[in-house]
């Protein structure tokens, strides 16, 4: 990306201690002005002056370093990224390669630098206020993209920022939403064997987790990633569900205090019951049996561990339907 070699010269996933956690992303300094952003949309002219040409519209998010000043009016490079985040083949935290830079002049309004004061909180609650806009049912266009570009400069202009470890995941948990939901749109999302759909880019998870081990944010997107692994349709082999509980289990017992283990511990009892429903139609009561007790003691394990937790009511029916008799896969119809 030409900017980042001539004006950002690169953001380098190494180094830097961020607020005494673990090793963070670090920042070269740009040499020509502080690196920036807008929490607004902002016209971009050939001169300090509205009368003036407008070369483009600068979108919150993108990239910026100011490069001068004259007034109200900051000169300013500029990132006009155009690749959809959803790409799978867009590259780890450090933003879409396929960007083109623009010089020109704007208004300093809504512009956040690194030496903003609580610069690093700014963005972090208008990506956050993107990221809600996103979720309603009508939202914004590009509302989900915009936010996960702001919180991408939260991790390159504030690396140190308290807020950094949220922003990476919160950065990577979108896109990975968005490739998710793309994938299951496609013909192939039915294949049973995960390396047959199209699968969710995993670097920047896996950033998070090497940035910031031993956080939640590790735990949140180890949980994502287990999406990559689960079959896209069962066809009805059993291997299927208990390969998945396998998965869901694993993660609960590495990270036990992640509020997303007593999910994972139901999900991997419900798939167990569910693999006992699948050999019974299949005539193997001797499996069934297995995978049930299997599913029981996942659920054990569950309401003891957690026991204030919503899956601790939720795996309480499962285990009631396992042991009345009633498919919880399938139809429980009779």
């Amino acid at each position: 990306m030409l900017i980042r070699a001539v004006v950002f010269t690169g953001v380098l996933l190494c180094g830097a201690v961020a607020m005494g956690q673990s090793r963070g992303p670090h920042i070269e300094i740009p040499k020509n002005g502080p690196m920036a952003t807008l929490v607004r949309e902002a016209n971009l002219y050939t001169s300090p002056s509205e009368s003036a040409q407008r070369l483009s519209v600068i979108l919150p998010g993108r990239e910026m370093v100011i490069v001068g000043r004259s007034g109200n009016w900051m000169q300013v490079f500029a990132n006009l990224d155009k690749r959809n985040s959803q790409d799978s083949n867009v590259p780890s935290m450090g933003g879409e390669q396929s960007s083109h830079p623009v010089s020109g002049w704007m208004l300093d309004k809504g512009v956040v630098d690194v030496n903003t004061v609580h610069g690093d909180q700014i963005l972090f609650g208008e990506a956050a206020s993107a990221e809600d806009a996103a979720s309603e049912p009508n939202p914004p266009p590009r509302a989900a993209q915009e936010a996960r570009l702001l919180y991408q400069r939260v991790v390159e202009m504030f690396p140190r920022s308290s807020l950094t470890p949220a922003a990476m995941w919160r950065a990577a948990d979108i896109r990975w939403q968005l490739q998710k939901a793309d994938a299951s749109s496609l013909p192939s999302a039915h294949e049973q064997a995960p390396y047959l759909r199209q699968l969710m880019d995993e670097n920047e998870m896996k950033d998070v987790e090497k940035y910031f081990p031993h956080t939640k944010f590790a735990a949140f997107a180890a949980y994502d990633m287990i999406d990559n692994k689960l079959c896209g349709d069962w066809q009805g082999a059993e291997k299927c569900p208990e390969k998945e509980a396998e998965y869901y289990a694993r993660f609960a017992d590495k990270y036990p205090d992640s509020i997303r283990a007593p999910e994972a511990l139901y999900k991997a009892s419900w798939r167990m019951a569910a693999a006992g429903d699948m050999w019974i139609a299949d005539g193997n009561d001797d499996r069934a049996k297995q995978d049930r007790k299997d599913a029981a003691e996942l659920a054990a394990h569950l309401e003891a561990k957690y026991p204030d937790s919503e899956y601790t009511d939720r795996v309480a029916d499962l285990m009631f339907k396992v042991k009345s008799g009633i498919p919880v896969y399938g139809s429980s119809r009779e």
